[in-house]
């Protein structure tokens, strides 16, 4: 009864019912929208029992409470029967009255908000598990791991159906509809059809965009994309599908549009987020992460300035998953990958300024964020404290990108000192010319054959290269064999790494193509390198984005530096869970030091199928 009393007296103080436009509540405050704020007696509001003070500002009428204002929020929207707004964050303004790029960070900091204990809790889970296997205190293939990993994982997975939720929340669209849009995209068999060995055709040949056909809809080509996990096409997707609900509600019936009005919106929105949304939020994140390459290649201190400042605005969008192909193409060409070592200090940047805003704040709401959100950090999901903490608030987001801006210049700075020093002169020593004052005989520099006139000037320039001798390789794998340029990868299918073959498995064992030394062996298992005892350097990749699996499906048989013979087990993979999950297990093996033969080819080029240890490849 006291909460229906303080009720009414606030609801005459603000004007009456007719006079509120809308309310909601923050940890201490009612915060209303007034048609006529002329209108409201705030003097006798103040002096109300139960009332602390009020607060004009950003648009917003503000009656101040306490920690009694959820209470008094149900019992107010009860009583003078207003629509019931919800919670919002303490800094909430009006959005009316927002700059663009205010109303924006409201936008995603709303989108998540709902969601934040959990997506903590989560991303503490996932963190604790890999470092207990990282320990050694959990085994992967246990029970145990399976069951804690899942429940961090998973909710990351299945992302864009929550995000579908809480978006449909924050742009009016009915949130079940949100969630039917999202588990589209994560539904199994289009996640299958992301890796389907069946091709219809090509889009965009010989481009960035180059995209295998799997699937046409209404005969329009479908470019399938990966969902699970991401930010962007679920979002767009969800303010798209607000549109299409506003026009199917103006133009159903009121008697069928409790089924006829969500009908419409899905038949629409779900269509034009494969055919549309969803390709050209992808391609965006490929085409930032073909840039951040580009800039690395020009400078690492300057890759680094530009990653460490703008990581966390790639995570906002969700195109940070694009940087995982780079990496994998680096791991698998060089055995490491400098490019995301440089957000290293993005992570911890975000991390430092959660822990400063744990020290300093007095608000236990805050306080119940930032602690979990500071843990999750710790082992790089920084999600947490991103949209819980730092955006919202502007400023410490901006110190954050501003700390980890220098943080990935120090990094990229110490990256080019160790491992980067052999390409510095490299160019120099390519096109260095040799004096030679009264001789016009070859010097080899470098591996360039240098003639010289009498004077000692450089005539004419040769690379020189010394071929090894003839050799084969038998198959690693039993299964079809497929034109490495047929390879879904534009890292393999466009031979940058080498010439080779792929293979399209039926058992789960990859074998040694000939004797020698395994050089690489990527802890996840889905990667090995060999060097043949007859001078061929081969590496054996098992899927397409299958490091992402982080091992789950993959059982190493042997050690880096292990003596191997031709035929002998390397690797067990388990091929229906790897595509149970979403991944191909199309696996090319490509000579890295192609340069040093004359040709590679298929040992028997008319073959289409081939079984392990049989004659694959010949290198002449």
């Amino acid at each position: 009864m006291a909460y229906e009393d303080l009720s009414k007296k606030i609801i005459a103080g603000v004007g009456g019912k007719d006079n509120v436009k809308s309310v909601v509540h923050c940890t201490t405050r009612l915060r209303f929208k007034l048609k006529d704020e002329s209108a409201t007696h705030t003097d006798e509001l103040k002096d109300t029992d139960g009332v602390i003070t009020v607060v004009q500002s950003g648009g917003q009428y503000q009656v101040v409470i306490g920690n009694e204002v959820a209470d008094v929020y149900e019992t107010l929207i009860r009583v003078g029967g207003f629509a019931d707004g919800g919670s919002v964050p303490d800094d909430y303004e009006d959005g009316e009255k927002m700059s663009i790029f205010d109303r924006f960070i409201d936008l995603i900091s709303g989108i998540f908000t709902p969601m934040l204990g959990v997506l903590c809790a989560a991303g503490m889970i996932k963190g604790f598990v890999a470092m207990f296997v990282a320990f050694n205190w959990l085994s992967e293939n246990s029970g145990t791991y399976k069951i804690l990993y899942s429940i961090g994982d998973g909710f990351f997975y299945f992302l864009p159906i929550v995000l579908g939720l809480t978006a449909a929340k924050k742009f009016h669209v009915d949130q079940f509809v949100g969630m039917a849009i999202g588990m589209a995209l994560c539904y199994p068999s289009i996640v299958a059809l992301n890796s389907s060995k069946t091709v219809l055709s090509t889009l965009f040949s010989g481009s960035i965009f180059e995209s295998q056909i799997h699937a046409t809809f209404l005969g329009i080509p479908v470019v399938m994309m990966s969902y699970t996990s991401s930010v962007i096409p679920i979002i767009l997707a969800v303010w798209f599908a607000s549109k299409v609900q506003a026009f199917a509600k103006r133009i159903v019936p009121t008697v069928a549009k409790t089924f006829l009005v969500p009908f419409i919106t899905l038949l629409i929105a779900v269509p034009i987020t494969f055919l549309i949304i969803g390709p050209v939020a992808s391609w965006l994140s490929d085409g930032i992460s073909t840039v951040c390459v580009a800039i690395y290649n020009f400078s690492p201190i300057v890759a680094g300035l530009v990653m460490g400042a703008f990581w966390q605005v790639f995570v906002i969008f969700g195109v940070h998953w694009g940087f995982v192909a780079v990496m994998m193409a680096n791991l698998a060409s060089q055995g490491f990958d400098p490019i995301l070592g440089l957000s290293l200090a993005a992570s911890f940047a975000q991390t430092g300024v959660v822990l400063g805003i744990l020290l300093q704040t007095k608000n236990q709401k805050t306080r119940g964020i930032a602690l979990p959100a500071f843990i999750s950090g710790i082992f790089g999901v920084t999600e947490p404290a991103i949209y819980g903490l730092t955006l919202p608030r502007k400023r410490p987001f901006i110190l954050s990108c501003v700390a980890a801006s220098i943080g990935g210049g120090i990094i990229g700075f110490a990256l080019q000192m160790l491992f980067g020093y052999k390409s510095v002169d490299s160019n120099d020593k390519q096109t260095k010319v040799v004096e030679t004052a009264a001789t016009a005989d070859p010097v080899m520099v470098g591996g360039v054959s240098v003639e010289t006139t009498p004077t000692g000037a450089a005539t004419k320039v040769e690379p020189s290269v010394t071929y090894n001798a003839a050799t084969k390789l038998s198959s690693p794998e039993t299964g079809q064999i497929i034109p490495l340029s047929e390879v879904k990868d534009e890292v393999f299918s466009s031979g940058a790494m080498g010439k080779g073959v792929a293979i399209e498995p039926t058992d789960g064992v990859l074998y040694a193509p000939a004797d020698g030394e395994v050089a690489l062996v990527f802890p996840t298992g889905h990667a090995v390198g060999l060097n043949t005892t007859d001078g061929a350097e081969i590496l054996m990749h098992i899927g397409m984005d299958t490091v992402e699996l982080e091992g789950k499906g993959f059982e190493t048989l042997v050690q880096k530096g292990e003596t191997v013979k031709a035929g002998q087990p390397l690797v067990k993979f388990d091929i229906e869970a790897i595509k149970a999950a979403g991944y191909p297990v199309t696996t090319p093996m490509v000579v890295t030091n192609s340069k040093n033969y004359h040709d590679v080819k298929l040992a028997f080029p008319a073959a289409t199928e081939v079984n392990a240890t049989e004659p694959l490849l010949q290198l002449d």
